[in-house]
């Protein structure tokens, strides 16, 4: 059974940094199918950082140029870095699969960013 389990997350002010960690346990292909999506307060969840299939990484929407995708395979731990929050990135953040059906679900991680 593969365990997600999500850390890093925290209140900041606007133009703060957060780097978030996705422990992965369990038997998974590849920490390259991994991405990060986030849900933010009556929205519903969206998908934010991902790899494409030669590796790649994958920013969509208004986090390109300020979040960074990451993974260490030794560490089985895929990173999100953020940089120049913005209270609109306020939101539960998880990680997830990217590609076919979704793995069990973690707790995510709350970001709640101050004006």
């Amino acid at each position: 059974q593969v365990q997600l389990v999500e850390s890093g997350g925290g209140l900041v002010q606007a133009g703060g940094s957060l780097r978030l960690s996705c422990v992965v346990s369990g038997s998974i292909p590849t920490l390259n199918i991994l991405a990060w999506y986030r849900q933010a307060p009556g929205k519903e969840r969206e998908l934010v950082a991902f790899f494409n299939r030669v590796g790649t990484s994958i920013y969509t929407g208004s986090v390109k140029g300020r979040f960074t995708i990451s993974r260490d395979n030794g560490k089985n731990t895929v990173y999100l870095q953020m940089n120049s929050l913005k209270p609109e990135d306020t939101a539960v953040y998880y990680c997830n699969s990217a590609y076919g059906s979704s793995l069990p679900w973690g707790q995510g991680t709350q970001v709640s960013v101050s004006s």
